[in-house]
């Protein structure tokens, strides 16, 4: 049994088995999971747990080279930017548009679906 850190078994052989610029979806409770990648869905109730959450987690243990992030949630939720500019730091952040986060997330290794219910809290994560 693992001591801490993430418990998800899912979760963390996404994060063993991805390489340098592989990167994954996380997101909102009500964002279009695409067919294709690997669906893994955390989503227990409203707003639990929230991307910020699984944010966190991943940080802690991964190596994430950028995170990409919409305009449509620096327009609607500056607060969410905010708390995840605080998480990363110093790490770029990408902006795109809502859609074309949409189209880039069929291509990923996987999508993690949270409870989130804040506007555009969709995040992708790529790995250094």
């Amino acid at each position: 049994m693992k001591r801490g850190g993430i418990l998800h078994p899912a979760l963390g052989y996404l994060l063993s088995s991805t390489g340098h610029t592989d990167y994954f979806t996380v997101c909102d409770r009500g964002f279009p999971v695409p067919d294709g990648p690997e669906r893994i869905d955390l989503a227990l109730v409203d707003g639990l747990p929230t991307v910020l959450d699984v944010l966190r987690a991943v940080h802690a243990e991964w190596v994430i080279d950028r995170v990409l992030i919409t305009e449509e949630m620096e327009q609607v939720s500056p607060e969410r930017v905010a708390e995840i500019r605080a998480v990363v730091g110093d790490l770029p952040i990408q902006v795109v548009t809502h859609l074309e986060l949409k189209r880039l997330a069929p291509e990923g290794k996987a999508t993690v679906r949270t409870g989130d219910t804040v506007p555009y809290a969709n995040i992708i994560l790529v790995s250094g």
